[in-house]
């Protein structure tokens, strides 16, 4: 049987180039990048300026069974690049799981969000996903996957770079004490998108840990587990009086025992940072 073929919009960046890692030794993967000159010499990767390159080129050249996009950059060009996307769902046989966020309900702060609950945002990236996830929901159903992500760490992320640097440089961290998230790292999270590709498995996922932690205390721990005598310097900032929640729970669509996590499991990862 011939392998899937898979198309990565955005495999430089820290989630998509984790995508790529975990699925090319078992798909036909390909890639696109930007800026990141590395991947110049990569016979599976194609330079892909948002802004000025038309997608259906690239296409045409992988004709994908399976794209997963995790696109960034200028807003109005990724509407548009989905919006080609969808014209191409339409005319083939292949199929889109989209990289989306918790953020698109981050205009519901009272409570944890779950698959099926009505979006809302106020911040600007919160309704471009929005606006994309809307798309998708317009095609049949058997041609699109949203996968909602909440804050992605990992050893190598650039969240938890941020975080090594601020230590070094005895910058303040900023934390969110009352902010009540879940969490996910890049390892946990591609297991999950392999599995889903393996099963064809389409609708709307949420792929984060199956629990809640605070901001601040989830910030402590993971610098706790990185050793080193730091003395974190902490900016604490209060959006309002009360907890709000920005999380995207599983709850409909739930994946088997041994591909769920929990947030000890994602700051006991940082056990072993260089």
């Amino acid at each position: 049987m011939e392998k899937k073929k898979i198309l990565i919009l955005g495999a430089s960046g820290f989630v998509g180039n984790a995508i790529y890692k975990e699925l090319c030794s078992y798909f036909d993967t390909y890639g696109t990048y930007y800026s990141n000159r590395s991947f110049t010499n990569n016979k599976q990767f194609f330079r892909y300026d948002l802004e000025e390159d038309d997608i259906f080129q690239i296409l045409e050249k992988v004709r994908p069974d399976v794209i997963i996009s995790s696109l960034r950059g200028n807003f109005p060009a990724q509407v548009q690049a989905h919006h080609h996307l969808m014209e191409y769902l339409m005319k083939t046989h292949a199929k889109l799981y989209f990289i989306s966020s918790a953020n698109v309900f981050d205009a519901y702060s009272k409570f944890p969000s779950y698959e099926y609950d009505k979006t809302l945002s106020e911040s600007v990236y919160g309704r471009l996903k929005i606006k994309i996830e809307n798309m998708m929901m317009r095609m049949p159903k058997d041609k699109t996957t949203i996968l909602r992500v909440p804050m992605v760490f990992g050893n190598t992320s650039p969240r938890v770079k941020e975080i090594k640097s601020h230590l070094e440089n005895k910058e303040p961290i900023e934390v969110f004490p009352n902010l009540i998230i879940n969490v996910t790292n890049d390892d946990r999270l591609t297991q999950q998108i392999h599995y889903l590709i393996n099963r064809d498995k389409t609708g709307i996922f949420h792929l984060g840990s199956t629990d809640l932690i605070h901001h601040e205390e989830f910030i402590n721990e993971i610098i706790q587990r990185m050793g080193g005598n730091y003395k974190p310097i902490f900016k604490r900032v209060f959006t309002t009086n009360e907890d709000r929640y920005l999380a995207a729970l599983p709850k409909d669509n739930q994946l088997p025992k041994n591909l769920r996590v929990n947030c000890q499991e994602i700051i006991d990862h940082h056990l072993h940072v260089d």
